[in-house]
């Protein structure tokens, strides 16, 4: 067993590691297997940062990743003494953050050979903290290897893309998903379907598979989006999936923020209402970062909507195309027959573009109503 057997169908991206691992034991610290920056990318769900962390536990690990020793055990959870694992649930990663990490990666190895550092949002660092991290992969520490994650090449810096190695990873085959859910004790039908929905996302895959609720919900939105029939019912949808967005981050935030509040307060010795000094700071310093988690929360609620959505378009180019044994969405195949009959391709494809560009526009942090609005009204 080793650690990079954790990766789905990804036997290229393993094979490079495999002899980077072997060229860093063998103390080839810049070769052409080993080098000190690399950057990860692939579609969601490709696992990205599971393999920069697979790779981090192999460099630190004394048998190169064997997956059982607590070295690659701390280092797969980010709790690793030499290995930094960087990850944001806001929007941005910002440069007083990527200031203290240069700090902390120009230490010593600990424990291992490398100090290695995880970043799994590359694409979220603001400029000024893209360049910040550019001069220290410029300069980098003797021990020090920087395994950066973003979903393409594009969404970094040029800059900070020339000086490290690439590495794709691609999305997981629907039966290389299915197979890994039905090793972990899911049955072959639901493994398939939770396979096909989720596009070969593993951690949607899991969570459909295992979750009934996100089933009831996505079967929901899907029939959303079969209701538009006019103007009026596409601004309808538009509010009910907008709202179901913020009612879910809300309920998550709620839960999660009064614990961490709770835990921060009791950290800087609150006696009654008052805190010792700087407590309040901290305080206005979480409540901002939560405040930024939540609207991430809904935006990613409302892109997993619109990929369900477009697997519904999708099936419906299949069907307008008469290649109907890779349907998704089996459960709605009359509705989908019905609009496939009633509908061109050229439509459909139009339909597809309209929901990607939508997931676009909100990721460059586009209003969610407006945003959402207009793809209902195209979808009609």
């Amino acid at each position: 067993m080793s650690v990079f057997d954790l990766l789905i169908d990804q036997e290229h991206v393993v094979s490079i590691l495999h002899d980077a691992v072997k060229a860093s034991a063998d103390g080839e610290d810049q070769s052409q297997e080993m080098t000190h920056a690399w950057l990860f990318t692939g579609p969601p769900g490709s696992g990205r940062s599971n393999a920069a962390l697979a790779f981090a536990a192999a460099l630190v690990c004394k048998s190169g990743g064997c997956n059982e020793c607590v070295d690659c055990k701390t280092s797969l959870i980010g709790s690793h003494a030499d290995v930094e694992l960087i990850k944001t649930e806001g929007l941005s990663i910002k440069i007083d953050e990527v200031r203290e990490l240069i700090t902390r990666a120009s230490w010593s190895p600990s424990v291992g050979n490398y100090r290695v550092v995880v970043i799994e949002d590359a694409d979220r660092l603001t400029e000024s903290a893209a360049n910040a991290l550019l001069k220290a992969i410029e300069e980098p520490g003797l021990r020090t290897v920087w395994l950066l994650c973003a979903p393409s090449a594009t969404d970094v810096l040029p800059t900070i893309r020339s000086r490290t190695r690439g590495l794709v990873l691609r999305t997981p085959s629907t039966s290389a998903v299915a197979a890994l859910l039905e090793r972990e004790k899911v049955s072959p039908a639901m493994a398939d379907f939770a396979a096909r929905a989720s596009q070969g996302h593993i951690g949607r895959a899991r969570f459909l598979a295992k979750s009934e609720d996100a089933r009831f919900r996505r079967e929901a939105i899907l029939k959303i989006s079969l209701l538009i029939t006019d103007v009026a019912s596409a601004f309808k949808a538009a509010q009910v999936l907008v709202e179901a967005a913020k009612a879910e981050a809300e309920e998550e935030a709620e839960r999660r923020d009064s614990a961490e509040l709770t835990s921060l307060k009791e950290a800087w010795g609150q006696q009654g209402s008052k805190l010792t000094q700087g407590g309040s700071k901290a305080v206005k310093e979480l409540e901002k970062e939560q405040k930024s988690r939540t609207t991430r929360m809904v935006r990613d609620y409302l892109d997993r909507a619109l990929l369900d959505i477009a697997t519904l378009f999708r099936d419906v180019l299949l069907v307008q195309s008469n290649s109907i044994d890779s349907i998704i969405n089996t459960d709605l195949i009359s509705e989908i027959n019905k609009i496939a009959t009633n509908s061109t391709p050229e439509s459909t494809l139009r339909k597809l573009e309209a929901i990607m560009t939508s997931r676009t526009n909100l990721a460059h942090n586009a209003a969610p109503l407006l945003t959402i609005e207009a793809l209902m009204v195209n979808l009609k």
